[in-house]
């Protein structure tokens, strides 16, 4: 392994940038640590760290100056490689028939800088989703092939962190070219850097570096373990792909139905959530049309409209698909759980519901149900 001092994240972006790629990193604005290309490592979130609550976010000053004393924001990764909104192609009338051209941008060659362990694992699990089966999502493969990714383990987790308990972190998995993880030593930070493939190596070598010490590696290590012993969340431990099917007629479901928006932000902020739907336009002529992909939500009142309505019309039935479907059954479509246990759905969610109460909240009705079926005559 190797070692980077407070200068090396100057070296390492310059190295990406000198091997072309665009750079995305975490930078300060608009009040929130949010995604977005950076022009130089200066733009990252150096001295900054953030408070979450069920429902909260606030940026606040840290007394360090580590770059990735963080956790998650309001946006993850997948807005880069699975876009809000796509031209699928556009037509236009010619003589008596019309011409379809299909939209193939460029795509651009992006490297990621601090992807936390729970993005990359919601980074894999997309993959599985949009290229993994018979019919691959071109636009999203085109963006994600070729792209760098600098992974940061977790040091500090968030309040409403809950990576452990899905087995996603705080360690990153893999996936990864490069894996990072930040010690502080008297405010100055420095890196832990391992290799997680040939094009990592081959950036690595561009920058200058030490060997990292035995005692350096274990300090790390030591971080990333205490990490996962301070949690502000933790999943309930048990089989949630059996308590999702068991539990569709259970009260619980009308409890959190009566608090529930059915905004939809906790989809927007979610990594691995990944619903479109189609809209066509025209031109007043009738001479162009365009169809564009856009993200969906299943808490919309419209996405699970057919010919004879609304099929889920209650926020109780769009809630319950939601929770349901993350963490039931996409294990049948996908082979794994749909959760990495970010949080993001719970601090941006306006007023706080917090999947990982729900969950126990269900667990606790089916112990009781089941208590009361022991104890029936």
């Amino acid at each position: 392994m190797a070692k980077l001092m407070t200068t090396g994240l100057s070296a390492l972006y310059d190295a990406l940038r000198r091997a072309g790629y665009t750079v995305i990193g975490p930078t300060v604005r608009d009040g929130a640590i949010v995604l977005d290309e950076l022009r130089s490592a200066d733009d990252l979130p150096v001295g900054w760290g953030v408070t979450l609550a069920p429902g909260g976010y606030r940026v606040r000053r840290r007394d360090d100056q580590a770059a990735f004393g963080h956790s998650a924001g309001p946006q993850s990764w997948k807005p880069f490689l699975h876009q809000p909104r796509v031209k699928l192609w556009e037509a236009d009338r010619v003589g008596d028939g019309f011409e379809v051209r299909e939209e193939r941008p460029e795509p651009p060659r992006y490297a990621f800088l601090g992807v936390r362990p729970c993005d990359l694992r919601a980074i894999e699990i997309q993959d599985r989703v949009l290229m993994g089966g018979r019919h691959t999502d071109s636009a999203y493969a085109a963006r994600r092939e070729g792209v760098f990714i600098v992974a940061v383990d977790c040091t500090e987790p968030g309040e409403t962190c809950f990576c452990a308990s899905m087995g996603t972190g705080p360690k990153s998995g893999p996936g990864y070219d490069l894996a990072l993880t930040e010690l502080i030593d008297d405010g100055s930070p420095r890196y832990v850097v391992e290799v997680g493939s040939e094009a990592g190596s081959a950036v690595l070598a561009e920058v200058p570096t030490e060997e990292a010490d035995e005692d350096l590696q274990a300090c790390a290590r030591a971080e990333v373990a205490a990490a996962a012993e301070h949690m502000g969340r933790e999943m309930p431990a048990l089989g949630l792909r059996d308590l999702m099917a068991e539990s569709l007629d259970y009260a619980r479901w009308d409890e959190v139905a009566s608090r529930c928006l059915s905004c939809g932000n906790c989809t927007m902020v979610c990594p691995t959530c990944f619903c479109t739907t189609v809209e066509d336009t025209t031109d007043l002529t009738g001479e162009h049309a365009e169809r564009w992909q856009l993200w969906d939500s299943c808490f919309d009142l419209g996405f699970s409209h057919l010919h004879g309505g609304d099929v889920r019309s209650s926020p109780k039935s769009r809630y319950r698909q939601w929770l349901t479907h993350k963490l039931g059954t996409w294990h049948d479509q996908f082979g794994s759980s749909g959760c990495v246990g970010c949080g993001r759905c719970i601090v941006w969610c306006p007023v706080g519901i917090d999947l990982t109460e729900e969950v126990a909240a269900l667990q606790a009705e089916r112990d009781q149900r089941a208590s009361g079926e022991r104890g029936a005559p």
